[in-house]
């Protein structure tokens, strides 16, 4: 069975074809665009250029992917698309093309949730546990949009135990970022900047330890109330030499590392990094003790932090649990994912009519 996919949900176009049986599965073609250019500038996903760029970008995956493959699209056996959650203008690109090969070669359509396939992802390429494709898991899933805690207990059969209640992971990373006029994303930045860097420096609060539940705008605000301290940016009352409130609320003109000597962004950065972690793996392996399982997943985006994967399998250890985690590759929006969750749910029975609409606020099926 060969599966076509297409992911469209934010400011990535993708598409994806991958080839499998019961047993095994073969990406024949993965082809990504990336947007992160047109929107850096912005400092933030524009959705109308987004979508505009999906328009540009996706005949030309297509095309590439088909030949990467050395297939036909009329010999593809089903096609899928994200339809939710995500940004509506892009959603629409991706499924609308979907739907459209699908009616137009008489195949099955399958419309896939973004955070079915990140939950999904780290057994990309892992061999069944027995009958099953998943093996029960306490799954995290952490990225710019989101930051959840899952229990699986098995393809569809997804219990949500824990989301953010304001900020996602993603989104304090590229705030905090964007306060050190360091770039977007604001993730990978933090983390390079990180690297040497003393994470006890500066105590930063860690919300909700006792909830399964996620917050981090205080974190958030407390990086910005320790900036004037720093004499980084004025408090209310006074400007120092430095950046004036002005400058800072309007964006970058010149990098804070003018500002801010080396040592003490590192330690800022890895002291404000730690904060994040700690909460990530506290609540991650609370969870898998809770629920009695013995093993523990990790996807999205901001996943692909090493320090928060060395930590996360670290603690996975001390506890005698498994850790697997998605490859790097398959954390950011890819269509891999998508083809992988969609040739599962063909395996299991399950299609979409086309006629079926996205869904900008789609929740994980539970």
């Amino acid at each position: 069975m060969t599966v076509l996919a297409l992911e469209t949900s934010c400011d990535e176009t993708a598409v994806a074809i991958l080839r499998g049986d019961r047993s095994r599965h073969e990406l024949l073609a993965s082809e990504v665009a990336s947007q992160v250019a047109a929107h850096e500038k912005y400092g933030g996903i524009v959705p109308e250029i987004a979508s505009r760029n999906h328009l540009i970008y996706a005949p030309r995956l297509l095309d590439r992917a088909a030949s990467a493959a050395k297939t036909r699209l009329s010999e593809i056996d089903a096609f899928a698309a994200t339809t939710g959650p995500g940004l509506a203008s892009s959603l629409m690109i991706g499924a609308s093309i979907a739907k459209g090969m699908a009616i137009g070669f008489g195949k099955r359509y399958l419309g896939i949730n973004h955070l079915e396939g990140h939950l999904l992802s780290p057994f990309f390429g892992v061999e069944k546990d027995g009958e099953n494709d998943i093996k029960p898991n306490v799954s995290l899933i952490v990225s710019g949009g989101h930051t959840m805690l899952v229990v699986v207990r098995g393809l569809t059969n997804y219990q949500l135990i824990g989301h953010t209640v304001d900020d996602a992971a993603g989104e304090a990373f590229d705030k905090v970022a964007k306060m050190l006029r360091l770039g977007y994303p604001g993730g990978p930045e933090i983390e390079k900047h990180a690297r040497g860097g003393d994470p006890k420096r500066f105590d930063f609060p860690r919300s909700m330890l006792g909830s399964q539940n996620f917050s981090f705008s205080g974190l958030k605000t407390a990086v910005r109330y320790l900036l004037p301290k720093l004499h980084v940016i004025p408090s209310e009352v006074e400007e120092p030499r430095g950046v004036t409130t002005d400058e800072f609320q309007r964006g970058p003109s010149t990098p804070l590392r003018s500002v801010l000597d080396d040592k003490l962004l590192a330690d800022l950065c890895a002291s404000f990094q730690q904060a994040i972690i700690d909460v990530l793996v506290t609540k991650t392996i609370a969870a898998a003790e809770r629920f009695r399982v013995d093993l523990v997943t990790m996807s999205g985006g901001v996943s692909c932090n090493q320090e928060l994967r060395r930590q996360m399998h670290d603690a996975s250890s001390r506890k005698g649990i498994e850790f697997k985690s998605a490859k790097p590759w398959l954390c950011t929006d890819n269509a891999a994912m998508i083809a992988f969750t969609a040739l599962l749910r063909l395996r299991a029975g399950f299609e979409s009519h086309v006629t079926e609409e996205i869904d900008p606020n789609l929740a994980l099926a539970l």
